[in-house]
């Protein structure tokens, strides 16, 4: 009983994950096999798809961490912050703990790397990004604090959080040093926030040439 619990729980799915990253590194994405990973780490194929319905969830698995972040993002934030300030906040708290999805970790060298050969895990990571898009407009429209337009804010965030994180990316690969590559990450970080805020906040609602007017009430 104990050795087919353990089959099933998390040490399985560490062990799964481990020797996925193994080979895929060593060898590409698209040279390795998904019995190639179940043999590497002592299980069945059908275990392996069990943890993960597809192969490129071996290498992208941190999707759902994603997903339960922007929720937590919107959904937990004090009374007292706005949606937007909220998103930021978040964001550079990735930044600053160098978390796996800043891009900026200490493996991101090898993921990006791995990514970029990769068609099937670069078509993956734009359908991911479009899946944490209607998440963040769901969790938008759920939410009552929030007046502003929720499909706007969400596609306008997504796409300039991936911007970023792509050049990142170019950048890493390169092999720029990690130094100037973090400065350079929260500078446009800065930059995709003012342009958030300007374009979609409060502010950025005023019609031109209306600075003296009373900014509408609502909270992004």
């Amino acid at each position: 009983m104990p050795r087919t619990s353990e089959r099933g729980g998390p040490r399985t799915r560490a062990r799964i994950l481990e020797a996925a990253n193994r080979l895929f590194f060593e060898r590409g994405y698209e040279a390795v096999t998904v019995a190639e990973i179940a043999r590497e780490a002592g299980v069945s194929s059908v275990t392996v798809f069990n943890h993960f319905p597809r192969k490129e969830d071996l290498f992208m698995d941190r999707a759902a961490d994603a997903v339960d972040l922007l929720r937590s993002t919107i959904r937990d934030r004090a009374p007292d912050i706005d949606a937007l300030t909220s998103l930021r906040n978040a964001s550079f708290r990735l930044l600053d703990t160098r978390h796996p999805l800043s891009g900026v970790s200490d493996g991101s060298v090898p993921f990006f790397r791995t990514v970029t050969e990769s068609p099937a895990l670069v078509a993956r990571a734009r359908a991911i990004a479009s899946d944490l898009q209607t998440t963040l407009t769901d969790e938008l429209e759920r939410d009552p604090q929030f007046e502003g337009e929720a499909t706007l804010l969400a596609a306008f965030f997504v796409a300039g959080y991936s911007t970023v994180l792509a050049e990142t990316a170019r950048r890493v690969v390169a092999g720029e040093p990690t130094s100037t590559m973090v400065k350079d990450h929260r500078v446009r970080l800065e930059r995709l926030f003012t342009a958030l805020r300007d374009g979609v906040g409060p502010d950025g609602a005023q019609a031109p040439g209306a600075a003296g007017a009373e900014a509408p009430s609502r909270s992004c």
